[in-house]
C-alpha cells in the first residue's frame, strides 16, 4: 500500500515538473519573438548609404515632373488618350509639330524624346509668360496662390494663352480641357514646386 502511494506521489511531481518545463518553454518562445520584432530596425535607424539609394523628389523639379506626369498620364510613355492626346506627359500633335516632331511612333517609343519636349515646352512657356510670372507669383487669386510651377503646370493644361489670360483677368477669364480640369485647379495642385531649372526659352530645340 505505502508502496503505491509512494509511486503515485512520485508520478504527480513528475507531471508537474513536466508541466513547469513546457510553460517555461513557451514563455521563452514569446521572449524570442518579441525581440526578433524590437530588433526589426525603424526607419530612422536604416543605414543612411540604402537611404540615399531611395528616390525622394518632393517639392524637387523631378517631384513637379512625376506629379504632372502621374495626372497626365499616370506616368507611362506608352498612352495615347481617348482625345489622340500621346505620351508622359500628354502633348498634342500640334505641339509636337512645334518642335519638329513628326513620327508619332517613334516619339511613343522614345522616353528620351518625351522628356526633352517637355522641358522644351516648359522652357518657351516659360519665356512667354515670363512678364505675369514676376508680377504674379506670390499673390492670391481666387484664394490660391500664384506660383511659377503652378503657372507652368496650368500652361501645359490649357496652353500660354489661356493661363496668360487668367492671371491678367485676376481669375475672370476660365477655361477647361476636354476631361473637365481647370486651371485654377492646376495652379493649385502643381503650386510650390521648384522649377527654377527651367530656362526660360524663346526658341528651345529637342534636337541638339
Amino acid at each position: 500500500m505505502k508502496k503505491t502511494i509512494f509511486i503515485t506521489i512520485l508520478l504527480t511531481i513528475g507531471i508537474f515538473i513536466s508541466s513547469f518545463t513546457k510553460d517555461n518553454k513557451a514563455l521563452d518562445s514569446d521572449v524570442n519573438l518579441t525581440k526578433e520584432i524590437i530588433l526589426v530596425p525603424s526607419e530612422k535607424e536604416i543605414s543612411p548609404i540604402i537611404k540615399s539609394n531611395i528616390p525622394f523628389v518632393g517639392k524637387s523639379f523631378n517631384g513637379f515632373k512625376e506629379a504632372l506626369a502621374f495626372r497626365e498620364s499616370g506616368g507611362r510613355y506608352d498612352i495615347v488618350s481617348s482625345f489622340g492626346y500621346l505620351g508622359k506627359y500628354q502633348f498634342g500633335k500640334s505641339t509636337l509639330e512645334r518642335f519638329d516632331i513628326h513620327d508619332i511612333q517613334l516619339f511613343l517609343d522614345s522616353p528620351e524624346l518625351q522628356e526633352e519636349t517637355f522641358m522644351a515646352l516648359c522652357s518657351v512657356n516659360k519665356w512667354i509668360l515670363r512678364k505675369e510670372i514676376k508680377k504674379k507669383v506670390g499673390k492670391k487669386i481666387n484664394g490660391v496662390e500664384i506660383t511659377e510651377s503652378g503657372i507652368l503646370a496650368a500652361a501645359h493644361l490649357a496652353g500660354a494663352g489661356n493661363i496668360n489670360r487668367y492671371l491678367k483677368t485676376n481669375g475672370q477669364y476660365r477655361f477647361k480641357d476636354a476631361f473637365g480640369s481647370s486651371m485654377q485647379h492646376y495652379l493649385k495642385t502643381f503650386g510650390g514646386y521648384d522649377t527654377s531649372l527651367i530656362e526660360s526659352n524663346k526658341k528651345p530645340s529637342v534636337f541638339n
